[in-house]
């Protein structure tokens, strides 16, 4: 996981402060996957694209718009996480780029209980589909236009949503609405 970091360029002023602490974190901390290990642990989370634009809920305790995201399982890895997260908050089944997963944002954030998460944002894939968030979860769950997503998103987010535009629109990442098979040839 220290490589992927490592080899993830800045996208902002924010995003590279937050590079330089979590690569410290990382070599660091005994145990940085384990939020049970200390108050300063990674996190992960989803950067929802679909042929309907953004994914965003509304976040439960914070009342901001966010992408998916949160803890860690034992063992489980960042990218796994954040899909996991994901399907759980908005009840979607979504799927990482073709290519393999894509670190799209990395974001250091004060977050309850005195702890600090080292959140690794993945870029996914949503279905054309509506949201259904299982009860307890956030129900404010909707699709997004870029342009709105990031008039409405919270600021620690936008950065991650310009990256993953251009990521797109670029064609470093298939867009979204595209199969494995279409990937392939």
């Amino acid at each position: 996981m220290t490589a992927a970091v490592d080899a993830h360029p800045a996208g902002d002023a924010r995003e590279a402060r937050s590079l330089v602490d979590v690569q410290a974190y990382l070599r660091g901390l005994a145990d940085p996957f384990d939020r049970h290990a200390g108050p300063v642990h990674v996190t992960a989370s989803a950067v929802v694209v679909g042929v309907r634009g953004v994914l965003l809920h509304r976040h439960r305790r914070l009342h901001r718009w966010l992408q998916p995201g949160g803890h860690l399982d034992p063992g489980e890895r960042p990218e796994d996480g954040a899909r996991r997260e994901c399907t759980e908050e908005t009840g979607l089944e979504v799927r990482h780029p073709a290519a393999g997963p894509v670190l799209v944002h990395v974001d250091v954030h004060d977050a309850a209980d005195g702890h600090v998460h080292l959140d690794l944002r993945y870029l996914v894939f949503g279905p054309d589909a509506d949201p259904a968030p299982p009860p307890g979860e956030s129900q404010e769950v909707a699709w997004f236009t870029w342009e709105a997503a990031a008039a409405l998103a919270d600021e620690t987010l936008v950065g991650a949503l310009r990256t993953a535009r251009r990521l797109i629109a670029t064609g470093a990442v298939e867009a979204p609405g595209a199969t494995a098979e279409e990937t392939d040839g």
